[in-house]
């Protein structure tokens, strides 16, 4: 029990790494973890898990969601560089974007914390909407946040994912392999027999990377996204199954990373009963404090990995220490 909760989501860790806590799975990530997984490092080779951040390119993909405006600095009006940018308007970055993490207040859920029968919005390990996480009062017509009322994560925000920057064991299962870029919905059966056939061992405090070959369909659209192409184009994981939800409780891994857009099926495929609309999402963020990352590139490693025999690595992929924000850019590095 909390200051902030009296009950708790069936199947979650809240409190478990202490009242106050805003790491969540990312606690398992001890020295010694970190140096299990420099011990995979056998031939100093390193990957960029990046796509470049202007990718995938208009707002195709989400339009909620836009690309990066670059900018020169000014002085005196003058723009401080040989050859001036055309646009002169400020910069910026909408940090969920391209490669991408998510934080433990990018998704929510209604719930009775406080045990008196009135379901609020709530984060990982109790944190509240409103209170701890606060948004923009308004938006423009294009969906920007407008006015003074935006302040962001004051609990919970990716900037924890950089005070304790992610670096430990990467352990790639490769969908793209077995499936080609069919759009095969991936639940726990289906998983355990990739991982039985590729022999690949996965333990408490490892990082799930998840090749699906999205990236790579998406970079050869060169910026120009083909929805239609895209969500009929390879694996991701179907939040649906409990098994599957179950098993990634059970295996103690502190994130999960994947190259395609949201690292499950979206949209879900139909619910039985009432449920959200990223259960996944729902499942590692609110419940276990397991961030997501997804838009990774994961091709040359993959190839790399196969071609060797091998499926673990070390990885280091801290965020931007960026106070406030829900998510945030990252060029991930693998060593092998």
């Amino acid at each position: 029990m909390s200051e902030r909760w009296v009950r708790r989501p069936d199947g979650s860790n809240w409190g478990d790494f202490g009242p106050d806590d805003q790491f969540g799975r990312l606690n398992l990530l001890t020295p010694d973890t970190v140096c299990r997984a420099v011990a995979e490092v056998q031939e100093g080779l390193n990957f960029c898990l990046s796509l470049p951040l202007d990718y995938p390119g208009g707002r195709i993909l989400n339009p909620r969601r836009f690309p990066p405006q670059l900018s020169p600095t000014y002085y005196e009006g003058k723009p401080l560089m040989n050859y001036p940018l055309e646009d002169r308007q400020p910069g910026t970055l909408c940090p969920q974007y391209s490669s991408q993490w998510d934080s433990l207040c990018h998704i929510g859920a209604r719930f009775d914390a406080n045990g008196d029968g009135v379901a609020e919005t709530v984060y990982y390990n109790g944190y509240r909407a409103g209170e701890d996480i606060v948004g923009p009062i308004d938006y423009d017509a294009d969906g920007m946040a407008t006015g003074a009322q935006w302040t962001g994560a004051r609990a919970l925000g990716v900037d924890h994912l950089a005070v304790k920057p992610v670096q430990g064991r990467g352990v790639l299962v490769d969908l793209h392999a077995h499936f080609g870029r069919e759009p095969v919905v991936v639940g726990y059966d289906q998983l355990r027999n990739i991982l039985d056939q590729d022999a690949v061992v996965i333990e408490q405090a490892d990082i799930l990377v998840l090749r699906t070959g999205f990236a790579e369909v998406l970079l050869e659209m060169n910026r120009q996204p083909d929805k239609e192409v895209l969500d009929k184009s390879c694996a991701a994981l179907d939040g649906r199954d409990k098994r599957l939800l179950q098993w990634i409780t059970a295996s103690g891994i502190v994130a999960i990373c994947a190259d395609n857009y949201a690292v499950e099926r979206l949209p879900a495929r139909p619910a039985d009963a009432p449920g959200p609309a990223l259960p996944l999402h729902q499942h590692c963020l609110f419940k276990l404090g397991v961030p997501l990352a997804e838009l990774w590139y994961l091709k040359e490693l993959g190839d790399w990995l196969r071609a060797h025999g091998r499926h673990r690595f070390l990885l280091t992929a801290p965020s931007l220490r960026l106070p406030g924000a829900v998510g945030s850019p990252v060029t991930p590095v693998a060593t092998v």
